[in-house]
């Protein structure tokens, strides 16, 4: 166990911003870190009103707002395990994942509450809108509502009490792209070792302004957005539910934040739409050869995206997925500020990065220095399963010993399911997933994303699965359907396009990694709450 504690973080972070925003939703004001020691009072007061004892449940689903970020950190410093849930989540998973996790309370948006059946839980007590905390559903004759009016103590007497770090803090469920949700089980530990971690190595400072918008329900929106930029003092700003690119853009330039946190989507979408057809004119090719010229181009395309991302920034780190070669390498050549980062959930999230300035070109950056990484390969430098140990890994998966036993060996090694290297300078390479790894014929190993990503770089191409059929590599490809319709594509034209666009891939790959087919999607590929494709429903 480490040292360093959440709680204590939560409790230096209100003592020593007291009079400062802390939480705000976009569009209206934001309660002080001294106004949200009261909220936090209050609710610790309704805890145990409620009966509620260390270690049990209290289930969240709601968009991005400052009551989540409120209900988030009154329930794990009062030793109680916060059971965050997706607002993507259909009806029947959001009974059974409270039901499963056994949740006490649940915290939930009022525009949620007409979908869901509150007779279909089975162990909760209280249900309470998220919005205004007032009661949604009394499951008992007991009502038991929010105090607003209690009388908070002064900052002088505020005080959280101290949680040990083994102690659980968080059950996350996530659906992945292979298969049914999991409960991964983060002790307080965890939480402490990524904010930790970020404090020493991303660029914010008390009173920065930070823009929330991944989903707080994974463990990288709420560790990177909230948690680490709430110990530090800064102001963090939600936006609501998952917006498009353009809201996000323009709530960049409105908040100009100082770091920024990122998925690849948001990025290779302002490269797709907005860079490359520009410098794929013939004309701006032409001078992108001639050298200083090309260099008075790459500058202005540089201060064009860095004002598009607010222009106060100090880096955008990426993570969430493998990023598209093409874009890192455009976006290095013209030396943009970002990182790629890589984690996931059963970390808590973080498992390696490094800064724009040091991290080399594809790699995820180093270990984080609370974790060991090693390639699961019988020889130095060939692919293997990434493996991990250490201080932020989960406890286990929630009442799944099943699971738990395939993730996690007799030695403390968590099996990632992530395919990689690791170079002599200890930086982690990505190749991709293990269960979509494709194995030809001829025994080569085929990874998908690779090609994914040459063909994402087509303007005609919305989302792309490469799988293996009939031992040959096929390509499934859903076209985007805005061209389609601006052009007025018939299904013979989108073929030819398509035929094309597999010609060019090709010419760039070796023999055994070729795509052999291509057949057209009807509709978009079903994905999951993070807009992951469900790749196994294709395979």
């Amino acid at each position: 166990m480490i040292k360093e504690n959440i709680i204590e973080y939560f409790e230096d972070a209100i003592l020593s911003n007291w009079d400062k925003v802390s939480l705000q939703d976009y569009g209206s004001g934001g309660i002080t870190f001294g106004e949200l020691a009261g909220q936090i009072e209050r609710m610790h007061n309704l805890f145990r009103e409620q009966g509620l004892k260390k270690g049990d449940k209290i289930a969240l689903i709601g968009k991005n707002s400052a009551n989540w970020g409120t209900i988030y950190i009154a329930t794990i410093s009062y030793c109680a395990v916060i059971v965050p849930l997706l607002q993507d989540f259909k009806p029947k998973d959001v009974y059974n994942l409270v039901n499963h996790s056994e949740s006490k309370l649940l915290f939930i948006s009022e525009f949620l509450c007409e979908k869901v059946d509150f007779m279909q839980f089975e162990t909760l007590q209280t249900a309470y809108y998220l919005d205004d905390y007032n009661v949604a559903h009394d499951f008992s004759m007991d009502f038991i509502a929010l105090n607003k009016n209690l009388t908070v103590s002064d900052k002088e007497n505020f005080k959280l009490e101290h949680i040990p770090n083994d102690q659980l803090a968080a059950i996350l469920y996530t659906s992945g792209t292979s298969g049914q949700p999991k409960g991964v089980m983060l002790n307080h530990n965890s939480l402490a070792a990524n904010v930790r971690y970020a404090r020493a190595n991303m660029p914010l400072e008390s009173g920065d302004r930070i823009v929330s918008f991944l989903p707080l329900a994974h463990c990288y929106g709420a560790a990177f957005e909230f948690l680490f930029p709430f110990s530090l003092g800064c102001t963090i700003i939600f936006l609501g539910k998952l917006p498009s690119p353009q809201i996000i853009l323009r709530a960049f330039s409105e908040i100009k934040p100082r770091l920024i946190l990122s998925v690849p989507l948001v990025i290779e979408k302002i490269y797709k739409n907005k860079i490359k057809p520009t410098i794929d004119k013939p004309t701006v090719k032409v001078l992108l050869k001639i050298p200083l010229v090309n260099k008075l181009i790459y500058n202005k395309v540089h201060k064009s995206l860095k004002e598009a991302f607010g222009g106060d920034f100090k880096e955008v780190v990426v993570g969430g997925a493998k990023m598209n070669r093409e874009v890192e390498t455009f976006l290095r050549k013209i030396g943009f500020n970002f990182s790629v980062g890589y984690g996931m959930t059963e970390c808590g999230p973080l498992i390696a990065y490094d800064g724009y300035s040091t991290t080399k070109i594809y790699s995820t950056g180093k270990s984080v220095d609370t974790l060991e990484v090693k390639i699961d390969s019988k020889e130095k430098g060939k692919v293997g399963e990434i493996l991990v140990k250490g201080e932020n890994v989960m406890l286990g998966y929630y009442k799944n010993q099943e699971e738990t036993d395939k993730a996690l060996n007799k030695d403390g090694w968590l099996h990632t399911g992530d395919l990689g290297i690791i170079d002599d300078d200890g930086y982690i390479f990505i190749k991709g997933r293990s269960k979509s790894m494709i194995l030809t014929g001829s025994g080569q190993n085929v990874y998908p994303e690779e090609i994914e990503s040459k063909f994402n770089n087509f303007p005609l191409v919305s989302e792309i699965v490469v799988i293996s059929r009939e031992n040959k590599i096929t390509a499934l490809i859903y076209p985007d359907q805005e061209r389609v319709k601006k052009h007025s594509l018939s299904e013979e034209q989108i073929t030819k396009v398509f035929t094309n666009y597999q010609k060019r891939v090709n010419e760039d790959l070796p023999a055994y990694m070729q795509v052999n087919k291509i057949i057209i999607q009807e509709n978009e590929f079903e994905k999951t709450p993070k807009k992951s494709i469900k790749r196994y429903l294709y395979t």
